[in-house]
């Protein structure tokens, strides 16, 4: 499978800040492609140096065999852009935005238009396609920046963060024409801060944080190393455990020693993390512990197990 985009030691400053520090990843033709992070993590810094609209400090990215910088105009015209904003003009109806953008890609008026039908019915807007965008749903908009991204054909498609405060039906539509894209061979490079999305649609992932790269792998293979296959959460009234009972996290010894791979304490929760929660389970009801809860581990549990569970500004 050919690269598409090759990252080594990438680094971003901003003055005397650091927002993306020496990472280095590849991007496969046909993938799609995540950067997930907490906020300030460094993955739109990155996206955007990967899209020629911001310039590398150190380091190099290529896309296509082309290294990126600001002036390259040959990566801009096959990659497509989908923005974290919504940006489309207000006074211009759904139609009019997409014929006013084909102007910037040098398209024939009857190609243009020809497309744009196509793409209204792709993102399932072509009954709104007179309509001016102040009268559409944020979920429209967010599909009408999709259609935009895709009028050029591009090869390769950045969507930073492309379904944030949608709701669950519009998340899932857009989900489903982001997986007809790859399948039409198209590239994807996704940031996101929902799980289930990475999980959804991303072949391979990296995790961010702190401008670094801390782990890369196919979502269910992260899952299986870092937590296993299933979390015990043990809610704790008051945020005390019983020592007694062996479920101190801070020690070693207790009842329960072996039959998990981990454990963590946040707040007035235990996690563990076990492979197989059977034993786990059955030791604790039969010690009287109730506010226990089984189920399987998400790629949510590995997010917050390396970037941690902490609120941050």
């Amino acid at each position: 499978m050919n690269t598409v985009v090759s990252a080594s030691r990438l680094t971003k400053k901003f003055g005397d800040f650091t927002a993306v520090d020496g990472i280095s990843f590849e991007i496969r033709e046909g993938e799609c492609f995540g950067f997930l992070g907490p906020n300030g993590a460094g993955k739109t810094s990155t996206i955007r140096m990967i899209h020629c609209v911001s310039p590398v400090t150190s380091g190099a990215v290529t896309v296509f065999g082309e290294k990126a910088h600001i002036n390259n105009r040959n990566i801009k015209k096959i990659t497509g852009i989908i923005p974290q904003e919504i940006t489309l003009d207000n006074g211009l109806t759904v139609e009019e935005n997409l014929m006013v953008f084909s102007h910037f890609y040098d398209m024939p008026r009857q190609e243009a238009k020809r497309r744009v039908a196509e793409l209204l019915d792709f993102m399932e807007l072509a009954a709104k396609r007179r309509s001016r965008i102040e009268a559409l749903s944020t979920g429209m908009k967010r599909r009408l920046l999709i259609a935009r991204a895709l009028l050029h054909g591009p090869r390769l498609i950045v969507a930073d963060e492309p379904t944030t405060g949608l709701d669950p039906q519009a998340r899932h539509l857009i989900w489903q024409r982001l997986r007809r894209l790859k399948d039409q061979g198209v590239t994807l490079v996704l940031t996101t801060q929902y799980m289930e999305e990475a999980h959804q649609l991303c072949d391979r992932l990296v995790i961010m944080d702190k401008a670094k790269i801390h782990r890369e792998g196919a979502p269910r293979d992260l899952v299986k190393k870092e937590i296993g296959r299933e979390v015990v959460e043990i809610r704790m009234q008051g945020g005390d455990p019983p020592v007694s009972r062996g479920i101190n996290p801070a020690a070693d010894e207790g009842e329960l020693k072996g039959l998990y791979l981990a454990r963590e304490k946040v707040g007035d929760t235990i996690y563990f993390y076990c492979d197989d929660s059977r034993p786990l389970m059955q030791k604790i009801l039969e010690m009287g512990i109730h506010n226990v809860l089984n189920r399987p581990a998400t790629l949510e549990d590995v997010f917050l197990k390396l970037t941690g569970r902490g609120l941050r500004d």
